[in-house]
């Protein structure tokens, strides 16, 4: 089988996902409800591949929370960037729920301990971790929990599944994944996170590679353009901390209208 035929159909099959998940939304919003959001990262190369289960109860999708905007945070209602860097934010995907806001602080973290190294090793994983972490702590509220069930954003040390590329036969290595999940508690349509570091991510990279995947994990579902940036599409040889622009982006975010953190058929408009 040719290449072009390989991703043709390869094209083929992810545009019937695509449009499953969307009927499967439409029709499915309910107690219960389940839907996952892969984001695959090849160097950090961006792809949205959805799956979805449900259970529960069935709700209209007219039924849903009408997006609106959330109060900003304190921390990022006080940001002001004095060198006028600009942002990315028309880099930012939208979803079928509006943007990826966090309404509810502080936002629950919980970094798995690994299993498969030693203890001093599993330390300095975690360490690295935290830190890459905490460097967002400035701008949006942040906790870390000990109690996986409780938490809004899960980060373990475990390789992503392979990806195949389109036009490609091989599969590839991945440095990391960060998946989004829907789902209903109390009426109220929320989301959790998952992120997977690959054990090849050590050091300053391990770092770099955290601080990018829980920048979108924070909602900045997209790249930047420019190296200077942690949501830089591709690893670089020298990783940056955040910068003004992730930040300045961030910020437009949550001031944009969101299903996430209302209730279920609420319906009620915005003055």
């Amino acid at each position: 089988m040719g290449k072009k035929t390989q991703h043709q159909i390869l094209n083929i099959l992810i545009n019937l996902i695509s449009q499953r998940l969307i009927t499967a939304l439409a029709l499915f919003i309910g107690t219960g409800l389940s839907i996952i959001f892969i984001n695959l990262h090849s160097s950090y190369g961006f792809t949205i591949i959805p799956k979805y289960v449900y259970s529960g109860s069935v709700i209209s999708l007219s039924t849903s929370p009408i997006p609106k905007p959330h109060p900003l945070p304190p921390t990022l209602a006080q940001w002001q960037d004095s060198t006028n860097s600009g942002d990315y934010f028309s880099q930012v995907t939208t979803t079928q729920v509006g943007y990826l806001v966090w309404s509810q602080f502080p936002i629950r973290v919980y970094v798995e301990p690994p299993k498969s190294v030693n203890e001093k090793q599993a330390q300095v994983w975690v360490n690295g971790v935290l830190q890459g972490v905490k460097e967002w702590s400035n701008y949006l509220p942040l906790t870390i929990v000990e109690q996986p069930e409780i938490a809004d954003i899960t980060i373990a040390r475990k390789a992503p599944p392979l990806q195949i590329s389109p036009g490609s036969s091989k599969p590839r290595a991945r440095s990391a994944q960060t998946t989004y999940e829907l789902y209903t508690t109390n009426k109220v349509l929320s989301h959790r996170f998952t992120i997977l570091l690959s054990p090849s991510q050590t050091g300053e990279y391990l770092i770099a590679a955290t601080r990018h995947e829980f920048g979108h994990a924070l909602g900045i579902w997209g790249h930047s353009p420019l190296q200077t940036d942690a949501l830089y599409f591709s690893q670089v040889r020298n990783p940056l901390p955040i910068s003004s622009r992730d930040v300045n982006t961030l910020k437009r975010i949550y001031e944009q209208p969101t299903s996430l953190g209302w209730s279920l058929g609420d319906n009620s408009k915005i003055n």
